[in-house]
């Protein structure tokens, strides 16, 4: 099968590849990028352990051929962390209120939360409940990661958000 060349930026580093057409974007992560914090669950869109940052919006990478992110501003979990190497607030919150237990969707429930403090950065916990809603979690029952994400709110003072992610 032909490849295609791609060019997009990951994480704020400028990536030029060759895909074939059917790659979805989770694999050419995970497997040309080697960026393994972006999890593979169910591949029909319904767990959200594969949620990335494309564009300003959350999406499910096992629902997006490589291909259609050509051009694209991507940030994976690799891209979270502060330029220092500190944890970005919403990992810290996950750590500090126990917001994981085994781990598998950490990754996407941190970029989705990413994504809806940018669009809300002082959610009620109700609207993280419903923010978060496309993202499941088979361990924790959800209460300390919505704690998770009220504590990277508070922590970064509501539209600081907007100037701390970037």
């Amino acid at each position: 099968m032909a490849k295609s060349a791609i060019k997009l930026k990951i994480n704020g580093a400028e990536v030029e590849a060759l895909v074939e057409p059917r790659t979805l974007l989770v694999h050419f992560l995970r497997e040309q990028q080697m960026l393994t914090g972006t999890h593979i669950g169910c591949e029909t869109s319904h767990c959200g352990v594969c949620t990335v940052d494309l564009n300003g919006m959350s999406v499910k990478s096992c629902t997006i051929f490589a291909i259609q992110a050509d051009g694209a501003d991507v940030i994976t979990i690799e891209g979270m962390a502060n330029a220092d190497g500190t944890l970005h607030a919403l990992q810290e919150g996950f750590r500090q209120m126990h917001g994981l237990q085994c781990g598998f969707c950490t990754p996407g429930m941190i970029l989705r939360a990413h994504r809806l403090l940018k669009e809300n950065p002082n959610p009620t916990e109700a609207e993280i409940r419903m923010g978060i809603a496309g993202n499941l979690c088979r361990c924790t029952g959800y209460q300390n990661i919505v704690k998770a994400i009220q504590h990277a709110a508070a922590k970064l003072g509501g539209r600081e958000y907007l100037e701390a992610a970037e």
